[in-house]
């Protein structure tokens, strides 16, 4: 076997891993890279293999580091099936047409400009549009969790609960030369939504996330605990609450704790504005998806008492709507992408708020090097939106515990029962994968951390 990862290679964006076998070429996941001019520019490169010479992709899940380069690949020549749960297929559905409606919308925005200055003839296209989305979209075919897929060369795959977000699977390829497992992300097992992982089978080698390898969350408990606390600390500076979330998972566990805190009386009723049309369209989908949760929120939505609508909740789904929000002042909630502020409605409100004394921020998800929410996060006095500067007034609070992905523990949890000769870190800054890997490196393990396209045989 030999592994070329063409993405999550030391970072935490672009999960894309090629597996060469005797006779069969596969592909897990095929994600864009985020966060940063020099990241996203690697999604124009060319893959490091031959789309068109590719067997079959496997899909963990819909997010868009994990789906997003899936367009390219049909562009650049891939045929064949794209593999993934029924849940996957529906959440990548409404990512990549989102996404392509974004790279048409920036290309006509930057061509405007280009031809102001001359220089429109410079000015590559988009990196991908609607009809290279809906070419994917074709090509996908779901799959039930733990059925068993045969693919060329006597390959056998399963998918199996992952734990993150809806539909989402980790991959155990089972091969003639021995079998290699694909964690995908894997969740946090004290998810408010979601079960934990499902225990893996012994694996001869181990692709494993590793994001948050180094730290431990803080509890559920202590977590809602943080969350209602910061709220009413947030309502009693009178001002607006921005809450800057990823569409898929984090929305709903916001407005899942909301609905919580507010239907207990732990904190008052206020406003609350999802101002977000993709995320309006994932809890949707979380909405109709009882099996996928935990039992008491599965009993809740079978009684018809929706778990993700807290009181005095609006979806604002057209841009007008959107706009009336900035009129509302003293303490609504809002809720708007994107997670890591590089776009989207959540830019408008932080320009409206941010230098007011009496509004809060609270961060609920990762914010990677490079984007406006990591200098947030990391305590900017001033920051530019729209192209304007913007004094930072506002109170910024950070909530780690709210990561749908596994930490420290979780990641071992899952890791000693798979009882893998080799661990391939991926999905990971590299100051995460060089503090976990001597630790499992002590439990007997071979551990490899490759580099972009560097290829690794097993």
């Amino acid at each position: 076997m030999r592994l070329t990862c063409a993405g999550a290679a030391r970072t935490v964006t672009g999960s894309c891993h090629h597996l060469e076998l005797d006779g069969s070429q596969l592909l897990v996941d095929c994600g864009l890279f985020q966060g940063g001019a020099d990241l996203e520019a690697l999604n124009r490169q060319p893959f490091p293999f031959d789309p068109a010479a590719l067997d079959a992709v496997l899909v963990t899940h819909g997010h868009l580091d994990h789906v997003g380069r899936l367009p390219l690949l049909v562009k650049r020549g891939y045929r064949g099936p794209i593999h993934c749960t029924a849940a996957t297929a529906a959440v990548a559905k409404v990512i990549l047409r989102d996404a392509a409606k974004l790279q048409e919308e920036d290309h006509e925005r930057a061509l405007r400009k280009a031809l102001r200055a001359g220089r429109a003839h410079e000015l590559p296209g988009p990196l991908f549009d609607s009809d290279d989305a809906e070419a994917a979209i074709a090509r996908f075919a779901p799959l039930e969790m733990e059925r068993p897929l045969g693919l060329p060369a006597r390959v056998e795959a399963r998918f199996r609960h992952a734990g993150h977000v809806l539909g989402s699977a980790y991959v155990e390829l089972t091969t003639p030369d021995g079998r290699i497992t694909f964690s995908g992300d894997l969740g946090n097992r004290e998810s408010s939504l979601h079960p934990p992982a499902v225990t893996p089978d012994e694996t001869d080698v181990l692709v494993v996330e590793a994001t948050y390898a180094d730290r431990a969350h803080p509890s559920r408990a202590d977590t809602e605990a943080r969350f209602e606390e910061v709220l009413m600390r947030s309502f009693a500076r009178g001002g607006n609450v921005l809450i800057p979330s990823f569409a898929l998972e984090r929305a709903q566990m916001v407005l899942a704790l909301l609905k919580r805190a507010m239907g207990s009386g732990a904190v008052p009723r206020r406003p609350v504005f999802l101002d977000s049309p993709m995320a309006t369209r994932m809890t949707r989908l979380y909405q109709s998806a009882v099996h996928d949760f935990l039992p008491e929120v599965a009993a809740e939505l079978e009684r018809g008492d929706d778990p993700f609508e807290p009181p005095g909740l609006t979806y604002t789904v057209s841009t007008e709507e959107s706009k009336r929000i900035n009129a509302v002042e003293g303490g609504a909630v809002i809720i708007a992408g994107s997670g890591m502020m590089t776009g989207g409605r959540i830019l408008h409100h932080l320009k409206h708020n941010l230098w007011r004394s009496e509004a809060s921020l609270v961060i609920v998800g990762y914010q990677a090097r490079g984007t406006l929410g990591r200098a947030l996060q990391d305590g900017a006095q001033r920051v530019r939106v729209f192209g304007e500067e913007i004094k930072v007034n506002a109170q910024v609070d950070t909530i780690t515990g709210f990561s749908a992905h596994a930490d420290h523990d979780d990641l071992l949890a899952f890791i000693e029962p798979a009882r893998a000769g080799t661990v391939v870190l991926v999905h990971a800054e590299p100051e995460a994968m060089d503090a976990f890997a001597p630790q499992l490196t002590q439990r007997g393990m071979r551990v490899v951390t490759p580099a972009l396209a560097e290829p690794v045989t097993f």
